[in-house]
């Protein structure tokens, strides 16, 4: 299982990409020198996970403008994805990992073993594939993407960020 402060485990593995159209492999390492938040959601076709990838996709631009990829995984497969974003999410643009062997959840512990889907789970993977921050919760409720996009922001600063931190405000020495 992960741990905070250590190299996340790399991956290849078959997404989506909407502007690709056909399976893409996806592999951590490429995304090396960038911000990574990876997240992973229990099923698509469900009522929560809809909510939270339409919020990353509409904050999707502001990820990328502080060298930030987002990254969405769960245990579904590539056609899966594929025909819940064509059918119902059009505006996700970021790539969907299809965790079919549930290899990935396992490594970054959040499989639910008895169900094979995947707890909520962010991670945030720093430039040098850092583990930096982690996030697992129970599937019933959403998480917060302004939040996401705060911690994201106050990591990249490298200095002591205080509750409730925004940027442009001071660090504490």
């Amino acid at each position: 299982m992960v741990k905070l402060d250590e190299k996340a485990p790399d991956f290849e593995l078959e997404a989506y990409v909407s502007e690709k159209n056909k399976p893409e492999k996806i592999r951590l390492k490429d995304y090396r020198g960038k911000w990574v938040v990876l997240f992973f959601y229990p099923r698509d076709f469900t009522f929560v996970c809809p909510t939270e990838l339409r919020e990353f996709a509409k904050r999707d631009k502001e990820f990328n403008k502080i060298n930030t990829k987002i990254l969405a995984a769960s245990t579904d497969s590539y056609f899966s994805h594929k025909a819940w974003i064509e059918r119902d999410l059009p505006e996700i643009k970021y790539p969907v990992i299809a965790d079919t062997t549930h290899s990935l959840s396992r490594d970054y512990g959040v499989l639910d073993e008895k169900t094979g889907d995947a707890y909520r789970g962010i991670f945030v993977i720093d430039p040098d594939g850092i583990i930096q921050y982690i996030v697992i919760s129970n599937k019933n409720v959403g998480r917060s993407v302004s939040e996401t996009f705060r911690v994201v922001q106050a990591l990249q600063t490298g200095g002591l960020c205080p509750v409730e931190w925004k940027p442009g405000e001071k660090l504490l020495n």
